[in-house]
């Protein structure tokens, strides 16, 4: 599998399948379904540089389950796998389980 490595302040992220059921148990149709709006980190970039030139370290990690927009990212597929680079900035929260 080829690997991304994701510069200065960006994220590869992998979304999370969302549940294709409604809550009364209605089957959604893939083309009526939401994307997802959380995903788990795949990678992320060393960081961004402030005005001094010093890297200011991410506030995420790789394995973190993320909160982003709907359009959040860029989409890119790599090996037939989907995946979303972001920057750091576009996500929103860390999942803590």
């Amino acid at each position: 599998m080829k690997k991304l490595r994701p510069l200065h302040d960006r994220v590869i992220v992998k979304r999370l399948d969302n549940e294709t059921k409604s809550p009364s148990g209605l089957v959604i149709p893939e083309t009526a379904a939401e994307k997802p709006v959380q995903g788990k980190v795949m990678a992320i970039g060393p960081g961004r540089k402030d005005k001094k030139g010093e890297t200011i370290p991410m506030d995420v990690n790789v394995d973190d389950v993320v909160l982003f927009g709907q359009y959040a990212g860029q989409t890119v597929k790599v090996d037939g796998e989907e995946l979303l680079v972001m920057r750091e900035e576009d996500i929103m929260a860390v999942i803590v389980s």
